[in-house]
C-alpha cells in the first residue's frame, strides 16, 4: 500500500488525485490532506478518506472545518487539524506518507515541498513554481535523500515517460506542447482590451484560475522550460515550445540520430496523476483508449512571441540564472492576481514582469534564504508596478 500525502487537496490537481486513488481500493493510504479556502470540499475529502493530519488556510479556516465535520458526526479525534504553512508542512513531513502529491498554486509549494524531500519523501509534482524558484536546491536534495522528483504537469510527465531507457548524450532536445490558450487568433491590437471571464476560458483543459491565465499568458510555458531544463539536465537551448492545438500530443524528445519519441493520451490529468503514483510501475487505467480513428487532425505551430512575450522573458530569466527565474515567478504572481482581482489589463503582466526582471540585479541561489528575499523584492517592487498601470476591460 502506497501511503500518499496531498497538498493542495482542493484544488483541480488535488481532487483529481483523489479520484485517481480512489479507483484502486486497498492500493492507497491517504495519510494527510492539505487544502484551501474550500472548507466544505475539505470537509467532504476527510470523511471520505479519514487522513491522519488535515490542513486548511487559517486558524479560522481550522476551526470552521472542525464545525462542519463535528455536526457531521465525524470523528475528530482520529485527524489532527492543523493550519497555514506550518501545517501545510506537517501535512508534508507526516513520518506515514511516502509520497507527498504537490499541487499547491504558487511559491506557497515551496518550502513544504522541500521539507518533505529533506525528510526522504518521494515527490509527485505538480507545484513547478517549487523548480523554478529554487531548482538547483531542490534536485539536490532529491539526490542528497536518494529519492524520486516524477513531474505531474502533462507535458513533463509525458517527456519523463519518453525518456524511460535513454540515456541524457542520446538527447538533442524537448518539445513542449501548447494548447495556445483561447487568445491563440486574437489579434495583438484586442489584446489589451481582454476581460478576466474571456481570459480564464481556456479551450481545452479545466484547472485553476492562476494556471488558467498563464495559459493564456504562455507564461505557463515559459515556467515550464524552466522547470524541465531542472527536472531532465538539457541547456535552454534544448528546450522548445510547439503549439498544439489539440493537445493530444503532450510533449516529444527528440534524440541525436533525428528520432522523435511523442506521449500521446487522452486530456485528462488523471492519467499523469496515475503515472506519478504508481512510477516505476504502470497499473491500468479506467479512462477509454485515445480512438485515432476520431481525430480530425493533429497540427504543431510556433508560439508568436510577439503577442505573448511572457515565453521570452521565462527564457530571459533562465538564461540569466540565480535568483532571475524567482524574480519572473514572483512577477508573475503579482500581475496574475492584479489582474484577476483588481482590473489590470491583460497585456500589461509581461509588462510589468519585464520591468521587475529588468531592476532585478541577479544573486546566486544558493540558500532558500536568498531566494525568498529575491522573491519578496520582487512581489514588493511588482506590486508597486501594478498599483501604477493602466486598467483593462474589468
Amino acid at each position: 500500500m502506497k501511503h500518499v500525502s496531498i497538498l493542495g487537496s482542493t484544488g483541480s490537481i488535488g481532487t483529481n488525485t483523489l479520484r485517481v486513488t480512489s479507483s484502486f481500493p486497498g492500493a492507497f493510504r491517504i495519510v494527510g490532506l492539505a487544502g484551501g479556502r474550500n472548507i466544505c470540499l475539505l470537509a467532504d475529502q476527510i470523511e471520505a478518506v479519514g487522513p491522519l493530519v488535515a490542513s486548511s488556510f487559517d486558524e479560522g479556516a481550522s476551526l470552521e472545518l472542525q464545525e462542519i465535520l463535528r455536526r457531521r458526526g465525524y470523528p475528530l479525534s482520529g485527524t489532527r487539524f492543523v493550519h497555514g504553512q506550518e501545517g501545510m508542512t506537517d501535512v508534508a513531513c507526516h513520518p506515514e506518507a511516502t509520497t507527498v502529491l504537490s499541487a499547491v498554486t504558487g511559491a506557497a509549494g515551496l518550502l513544504p515541498t522541500y521539507r518533505a524531500l529533506d525528510q526522504g519523501k518521494n515527490i509527485a509534482l505538480a507545484n513547478k513554481e517549487t523548480l523554478v524558484m529554487a531548482g538547483g536546491i531542490m534536485m539536490e536534495k532529491a539526490r542528497e535523500r536518494g529519492v524520486e522528483i516524477i513531474p505531474v504537469d502533462s507535458e513533463h510527465n509525458a517527456i519523463h515517460q519518453c525518456l524511460r531507457g535513454a540515456r541524457r548524450p542520446e538527447i538533442r532536445r524537448l518539445i513542449l506542447t501548447a494548447s495556445g490558450g483561447p487568445f491563440r487568433q486574437t489579434p495583438k491590437e484586442k489584446l489589451a482590451r481582454v476581460t478576466r471571464e474571456e481570459a480564464l476560458h481556456h479551450p481545452t483543459w479545466r484547472m485553476g484560475e492562476k494556471i488558467t491565465i498563464d495559459s493564456a499568458t504562455l507564461m505557463n510555458k515559459g515556467l515550464e522550460v524552466i522547470e524541465a531544463f531542472w527536472l531532465f539536465g538539457v541547456g535552454p537551448d534544448s528546450v522548445d515550445v510547439a503549439v498544439h492545438p489539440q493537445s493530444i500530443v503532450h510533449s516529444m524528445v527528440e534524440f541525436v540520430d533525428g528520432s522523435i519519441l511523442a506521449q500521446l493520451g487522452q486530456t485528462d490529468m488523471r492519467i499523469p496523476i496515475q503515472y506519478a503514483l504508481t512510477y516505476p510501475e504502470r497499473w491500468p487505467c479506467p479512462l477509454p483508449s485515445l480512438d485515432f480513428f476520431r481525430l480530425s487532425k493533429i497540427e504543431f505551430l510556433e508560439p508568436d512571441r510577439d503577442r505573448f512575450r511572457c515565453l521570452d522573458l521565462a527564457y530571459k530569466a533562465l538564461r540569466a540564472g540565480g535568483t532571475s527565474p524567482a524574480v519572473l515567478n514572483a512577477a508573475n504572481e503579482v500581475a496574475v492576481d492584479a489582474f484577476l482581482n483588481r482590473g489590470l489589463g491583460f497585456q500589461e503582466i509581461p509588462s510589468i514582469i519585464a520591468s521587475v526582471l529588468g531592476a532585478h540585479l541577479p544573486e546566486e541561489a544558493s540558500s532558500l534564504e536568498a531566494i525568498l528575499k529575491a522573491d519578496a523584492w520582487a512581489r514588493e517592487k511588482a506590486g508597486e508596478l501594478a498599483a501604477a498601470a493602466p486598467r483593462g476591460s474589468y
